[in-house]
């Protein structure tokens, strides 16, 4: 036995326990070093005339022995000699792949998908088994060798006995424990499930001999009563899809093929509303294809959500859900992304380096922004029913962007016109603005009916001016965080310092505060902390009194921040609005000019209540506010 050196015996024990976290990756780097070995071959086909082989029989064969627990790897492809078994197989990190992808001649070629780069993959069948055999013959070579090890100490290497060129990898499987299932890769479906997953578009067929069942021919002699019989038999079946649809030219595929894919590998049982398909050749050479769903999946805003599109290199899968190539304001896009160019990690599970992944992911989203754009303007209808469906994630993206994402975002967004009866964009709602509005007016609650009927809304429709009904609760914060659209403020209706009123209203509600001042300052005083001021409004005209608030947190941030665990401190600084041409506004005059705060307290008190019920607010104490109702009666 041929000892591993001291280095290579640490280096194959992390191998095996340390730089894989997922064991059944083991298939997928056998099959990719067999499809390099296949890849080599038929390059050496086309620089050396002496090599004449046909293409189409180059293929990669699985099987299994469930009674002597192995499974088996082969290829047709170049083989190694015996000094090659040592020096590729016995000096572990030593990839003969990369050596060869080295070749300026090869470098220089589209012909080679060399997919292996770091010499260390094979190992990773030490994870499953606890013994390997490599039986290898090379091309024109009239002799076979066989490397042997059980992963632990070293490895032998003696002459063999193998038909023709080409690798076979058999590994002999550890048992099963309570811990690890083994016995699971050594079925038809356990084998087959790993190459779809992994290994379903490398170029060359992967073959399997499998079972099948067909019905047996009815006797001649079978009479009335015969019931169809079964038989099993075994057929070779290629597993894998080889060619991926998305490095298909857009002409050679229809919306059909891409709604099954996308039906069949997002397990979605709609078609999805768009079809993004992209092919970037450049500095940064990937392609990509994206589907934005009609319907989001139950989970969605959940935490258990895990957003990302399937990332392959060189069309073998290095992580199913790759986070990095979504922002969160796009979560709910599925997809593939492939890309050879791509610096990836040792385990092939992750990546080294972020940069090339930060331009792909900055280039799939302008395209998803585009395509939603061209959807907002060319088919109102579907993106309608889109963004009732994932408008949500566009507002949070500008939220969480504190704004950032903004000048992306914000042509998307779309909220319902008080006025106009329907869902508008911004950039609608500013285009019917009348002459003399410079602001984008907004109110926030928990339904459209609510909403149109509030006191600060019908105020400033009565102005002529439009307001959009907002009733998701991440509406407000987005406004906040975009602030303006068009060089125009975003403003609350309900915001205290919103300034509507003409000249000559300004005037009057001046002249009633200084003629009122006193009353004013004793019913503020009567609230105590609940308001910090009360004033004559500008813009009430057929309620008493309404709440409005100062500051940036509104009456309805107020209400979703309570929800929050660490929210209940979060208040509004309220501001208690009374209408001086109400009849009211003069009964709470007779009340205080006589002196009655007894009475005065209880208008108070009731007028404050009220305006809390009209915004959805809870009210402090309610038995008190019936007691004060009786009494009024």
């Amino acid at each position: 036995m041929r000892k591993f050196k001291t280095e290579s015996k640490k280096l194959l024990d992390l191998m095996i326990n340390s730089i894989y976290t997922n064991r059944e990756i083991f298939l997928r780097e056998l099959i990719s070093n067999a499809s390099d070995a296949v890849d080599k071959l038929y390059f050496k086909s086309l620089t050396d005339d002496a090599v004449v082989i046909d293409r189409s029989e180059l293929a990669i064969e699985v099987s299994f022995d469930k009674e002597a627990r192995t499974i088996t790897v082969s290829d047709n492809g170049i083989g190694m000699t015996a000094d090659e078994l040592e020096k590729f197989l016995g000096t572990i990190a030593h990839s003969g792949s990369e050596q060869f992808k080295g070749d300026p001649e090869v470098a220089a070629s589209t012909e080679a998908d060399i997919i292996g780069q770091f010499g260390v993959g094979f190992y990773s069948s030490f994870m499953v088994a606890k013994s390997v055999r490599v039986v290898s013959r090379a091309y024109g070579a009239d002799e076979a060798g066989c490397w042997s090890s059980n992963g632990i100490e070293g490895y032998t290497i003696s002459p063999a006995e193998r038909a023709t060129h080409g690798t076979d990898v058999i590994m002999t499987l550890k048992d099963s424990t309570e811990e690890e299932d083994y016995d699971a890769y050594l079925s038809e479906w356990g084998l087959k499930d790993l190459i779809r997953r992994y290994s379903n578009y490398v170029r060359y067929p992967i073959k399997m001999t499998v079972t099948k069942r067909r019905p047996v021919p009815k006797p001649e002699d079978a009479g009335e009563d015969y019931v169809q019989q079964y038989e099993d038999y075994t057929d070779v079946e290629t597993v894998n899809s080889m060619v991926p649809i998305w490095k298909r030219r857009k002409s050679d595929v229809t919306q059909e093929d891409y709604d099954e894919f996308y039906k069949s590998d997002f397990h979605d049982f709609t078609e999805p509303a768009r079809t993004i398909s992209v092919h970037a050749e450049g500095a940064l050479s990937y392609d990509a294809l994206l589907f934005i769903p009609k319907r989001p999946p139950f989970d969605l805003y959940s935490r258990d959500y895990e957003k990302g599109l399937a990332l392959y290199s060189s069309n073998v899968l290095i992580m199913n859900k790759c986070a990095e190539l979504l922002p969160d304001h796009y979560m709910f896009v599925r997809g593939v992304v492939d890309s050879s160019d791509l610096t990836l990690n040792i385990s092939r599970e992750t990546l080294q380096h972020n940069s090339q992944l930060r331009a792909i992911a900055n280039k799939v989203e302008k395209k998803i922004t585009a395509e939603l754009e061209k959807m907002r303007d060319n088919d109102r209808e579907d993106y309608e029913a889109f963004f009732e469906h994932f408008g949500r994630a566009l507002k949070f993206g500008i939220y969480t962007s504190y704004g950032a994402k903004a000048d992306e975002l914000s042509g998307l967004l779309m909220f319902y016109s008080a006025v106009q009866k329907r869902m508008v964009t911004l950039a609608e709602y500013v285009e019917a603005m009348p002459e003399g509005q410079s602001a984008i007016y907004y109110a926030c609650g928990e339904s459209l009916a609510h909403l149109d009927k509030l006191p600060m809304v019908r105020a400033a429709r009565a102005k002529g001016f439009d307001v959009l009904l907002c009733t998701e609760d991440v509406d407000e914060f987005c406004f906040q965080a975009l602030g303006r659209f068009d060089d125009r403020e975003i403003a609350n209706v309900a915001g205290a310092d919103l300034d509507l009123a003409t000249d000559e209203e300004k005037a009057a509600a001046e002249e009633a505060r200084k003629a009122n001042e006193g009353m004013f300052e004793k019913m503020r005083g009567m609230l105590g902390e609940s308001v910090s001021k009360v004033v004559v409004s500008t813009r009430l005209t057929d309620v008493p009194a309404a709440l409005t608030t100062a500051g940036p947190i509104s009456l309805e941030m107020e209400k979703l921040l309570s929800r929050m665990p660490d929210g209940q401190g979060a208040k509004s600084e309220r501001v208690l609005e009374l209408n001086a041409g109400h009849r009211v506004f003069e009964v709470l005059k007779a009340v205080h000019d006589a002196g009655d705060d007894k009475k005065l307290r209880l208008y108070t008190d009731l007028l404050y209540n009220q305006a809390l019920l009209i915004e959805g607010m809870p009210i402090e104490d309610p038995m008190a506010f019936a007691g004060q109702i009786s009494e009024l009666m």
